[in-house]
């Protein structure tokens, strides 16, 4: 039997309408109605993402208005853009899991010369105030990227896979043994870096792991 987390979510979404509004277009910063992430120009671009695999979840098709927010959010230094891109995320994916709910949110880490650069890791601005919405701990540092890769949008498909193969790992006293985890990222394009992500939790010990994305590439999505 699939728990579907629907209380979280509400509350959510209601303590991010507070923090947005009045609230300007996370894409574009044309003005957006109250408690709503785009105007409705962008909004009329957005796709739901299909989640046909309960453990790989994702709010919206990776493009349009949704694809400009996330650059701005993680290049253009504009982390102001988390609580519009999380709000959004909870409205239209519900965090559904099978038998029982995580016991761990994880945001996909940074390697530190890149948290230096951009001072600040996108996914950890998601990760945290879901993981509170829910009820459910969450451990910054639970994976450390010990590799500092080649930026993944700046390489082939094919290639990404190998980039991330081993840039990841659990941490010593991240507590991972038996644990369900769900990571949390920005966007998802051809899954390796979640791929490589969920190898290092559980060769950390962890029972199952789950991930959330705000967008997901369709080439991505699985069958």
């Amino acid at each position: 039997m699939s728990t579907i987390l629907r209380a979280g979510a509400r509350a959510l979404a209601a303590a991010l309408a507070s923090l947005v509004a009045p609230s300007r277009c996370a894409a574009c910063d044309e003005p957006a109605r109250w408690a709503t992430a785009f105007c409705p120009a962008c909004a009329s671009t957005l796709v739901r993402a299909r989640n046909p695999d309960d453990h790989r979840l994702a709010a919206f098709v990776y493009g349009a208005a949704i694809a400009e927010a996330l650059r701005r959010f993680k290049f253009d230094d504009r982390p102001d853009l988390a609580p519009a891109l999380l709000a959004g995320l909870v409205r239209h994916s519900s965090v559904r899991v099978r038998d029982a709910r995580p016991d761990l949110v994880v945001p996909v880490p940074l390697h530190p010369s890149r948290l230096v650069e951009r001072g600040y890791n996108q996914s950890a601005l998601l990760a945290r105030p879901l993981a509170r919405a829910l009820g459910i701990p969450w451990a910054a540092r639970a994976l450390a990227r010990v590799v500092a890769t080649e930026r993944q949008t700046e390489l082939a498909r094919t290639a990404r896979a190998s980039n991330v193969e081993r840039a990841f790992v659990a941490t010593r006293g991240a507590s991972l043994s038996g644990r369900r985890v769900l990571l949390v990222d920005d966007v998802e394009t051809t899954g390796a870096t979640l791929d490589a992500c969920r190898r290092a939790v559980m060769a950390g010990g962890a029972s199952d792991v789950l991930s959330v994305v705000v967008a997901r590439a369709e080439a991505a999505s699985g069958p």
